[in-house]
C-alpha cells in the first residue's frame, strides 16, 4: 500500500461508510417531516379535535342568556262515565266522550342570571385555553419531530463510523498478518486487531437496531414510509448565539408568550368565574315571560268550552337556604383557584430553569462543537501519528486501536454536540412561543442533498 494512501485510509473508509450509510437520493427532509407531521401525527390531530370541542362551549353558554321559545301541545279522548241518583233515588251511570287539549307559545328571556352570566365568561376564558393548548401541542410538535429526525441523523452517523472503523480493523488484521508472515510482527497483534473487529460486530448489530429503530419513530409522526433522510451539512451549519443575548429576555419573552402560561392563565381566569358561579346561588332570577295558551274542556265542567289566555310578565326567583350547600360550592371553587394559581407560579419557575437550560444549550453547544473539531483534528493526526509510529516498529498495534478509537469517540461526540445545539434552539423557540416553521426551515437549509 502506497504511503499516503496508508495515511488517507482511515478518512477514505469513513467517507465511504457515509456513503454506503446515506442514501444518494435527497428523500425527505426536515420541513418535509414537520408539514407531514402537522397533518398526519395522531397527537396533534388529537388536540385539534379537543380544541374544536372545547370551543363549543362558548355558543353553549351564549344561548343561555338569549330569548327561549318553547311550544306545547296535548290532545285526549276522553271517556266519562258518571254515576248519580235519579228521581226515585236508583244510582244512574251516563256515558260522555269528549275531547280536550291544550296549546301554548312561551317566549322566556333572561334579565337577571348572575350563574349564566359568569358561566358565559368562564366559557371565554376555556375556549382561551383550549387555544393556548393547542398552540403548546403544535409546539411540542416541532420539538417532537425534529427530535426523531435528528436521532435518525445521529444513529444513522454513529452506525456510518462503527462501518468505518469495521473497514479500519480488518485492514488493520490483514497488515499484522502480513507483517507476522514477514517475521517484524507478533501474534498478539493478530490477537488484538482480531479482539477489535469482534466486538465492532456487536457493535454494528446495536448500531443498525438503533437506525431501525429511529427510523420507525419519525415514521409514526408523519404516518408514511421514509425511504431517505436528508443529513446535516456541517459545512453549511450555521453557529450562533441568541438573539437576543441574554437568558433575562428570553425568560421574559417566554412569560409573556408562552403558551403552557397563557394555557395556564385561561384555566386561572376560567377558576375566577368558577367562583363567581359557585356564589350565584345566593342571588335571585329575574325572567321576563310572554306567554299565549288555549284550553279545550279543560275539565269536565268546562266541556265544549274553549279558554284563550294572553299574559306578559315577569318571573322573580328568590334563593332562601340550601342547607349549606351553596356556600360549600363557594369554598371549593376558592381553593380550587388557589390550587390553579400556584401550578402557574410553579409553571413560571419551572419555564425558567428551562429556558436557563436551553439557552445555555445553545451558548455552550457553540464552545463545546468548535471544542470537538479541534479534538476531531487531534484524533485525526494521532491516528497518523500512530500508524507511521506502528510501521516504524516504535508504536504497538494496541496504540493504533487506541487512536481510532478514541478519533471514533471524538467523532461521535461532535456529531451528537451539533445536533443537541440544534435541539436546543428548537426548543428554546418553543418555550419562548416563537415562531415554529420560520425555526423548523432555518434549520433545514443546514442539511444537505
Amino acid at each position: 500500500m502506497p504511503r499516503r494512501l496508508a495515511h488517507d485510509w482511515p478518512r477514505l473508509a469513513l467517507a465511504g461508510a457515509l456513503a454506503c450509510a446515506s442514501p444518494p437520493s435527497w428523500g425527505m427532509d426536515l420541513s418535509q417531516a414537520y408539514q407531514a407531521a402537522l397533518e398526519q401525527d395522531s397527537t396533534i390531530r388529537a388536540a385539534r379535535a379537543a380544541a374544536q370541542a372545547r370551543r363549543e362551549r362558548l355558543p353553549q353558554a351564549r344561548a343561555q342568556l338569549l330569548p327561549n321559545l318553547s311550544a306545547s301541545f296535548t290532545r285526549f279522548r276522553n271517556n266519562l262515565d258518571r254515576t248519580a241518583p235519579n228521581l226515585f233515588g236508583q244510582a244512574v251511570t251516563t256515558g260522555q266522550e269528549y275531547m280536550s287539549g291544550t296549546q301554548s307559545l312561551t317566549l322566556r328571556q333572561p334579565i337577571y342570571r348572575k350563574y349564566q352570566r359568569a358561566d358565559y365568561e368562564q366559557a371565554q376564558a376555556q375556549v382561551e385555553e383550549a387555544d393556548a393548548t393547542l398552540e403548546r401541542n403544535v409546539q411540542n410538535l416541532g420539538v417532537r419531530v425534529a427530535g426523531a429526525y435528528f436521532e435518525a441523523l445521529l444513529t444513522r452517523e454513529h452506525l456510518a463510523l462503527v462501518l468505518a472503523q469495521k473497514t479500519a480493523y480488518a485492514t488493520q488484521l490483514d497488515a499484522a498478518r502480513k507483517r507476522l508472515s514477514a517475521g517484524a510482527g507478533t501474534r498478539t497483534d493478530i490477537d488484538e486487531a482480531q479482539a477489535a473487529l469482534d466486538l465492532n460486530a456487536a457493535q454494528e448489530l446495536e448500531a443498525r437496531q438503533n437506525v431501525d429503530f429511529t427510523r420507525r419513530q419519525l415514521q409514526a409522526l408523519v404516518n408514511q414510509p421514509i425511504e431517505s433522510l436528508a443529513g446535516l451539512d456541517p459545512a453549511k451549519l450555521r453557529l450562533r448565539a441568541p438573539d437576543p443575548d441574554r437568558v433575562e429576555d428570553w425568560t421574559l419573552r417566554a412569560e409573556q408568550n408562552s403558551p403552557e402560561i397563557q394555557s395556564s392563565k385561561a384555566q386561572l381566569e376560567a377558576a375566577r368565574w368558577e367562583v363567581e358561579k359557585a356564589g350565584a346561588g345566593h342571588h335571585p332570577t329575574l325572567d321576563a315571560i310572554a306567554q299565549w295558551s288555549r284550553n279545550e274542556s279543560d275539565s269536565v265542567t268546562t266541556v265544549d268550552t274553549r279558554y284563550t289566555n294572553r299574559a306578559v310578565g315577569l318571573q322573580l326567583n328568590v334563593p332562601l337556604f340550601s342547607g349549606g350547600y351553596t356556600s360549600s360550592l363557594v369554598r371549593q371553587a376558592l381553593a380550587e383557584r388557589q390550587r390553579i394559581e400556584e401550578s402557574l407560579e410553579a409553571l413560571r419557575r419551572d419555564l425558567g430553569v428551562r429556558v436557563h437550560r436551553e439557552f445555555r444549550g445553545i451558548t455552550e453547544g457553540v464552545l463545546k462543537i468548535k471544542a470537538l473539531e479541534q479534538a476531531v483534528r487531534s484524533a485525526d493526526q494521532a491516528v497518523i501519528s500512530n500508524r507511521r509510529s506502528y510501521e516504524a516498529g516504535s508504536r504497538t498495534l494496541v496504540d493504533t486501536l487506541n487512536a481510532e478509537q478514541q478519533k471514533a469517540g471524538a467523532l461521535r461526540d461532535l456529531a451528537q454536540a451539533r445536533y443537541v445545539y440544534l435541539m436546543s434552539r428548537v426548543r428554546l423557540q418553543a418555550l419562548a412561543g416563537g415562531p415554529k416553521q420560520e425555526t423548523i426551515d432555518e434549520i433545514n437549509g443546514y442539511l444537505a442533498r
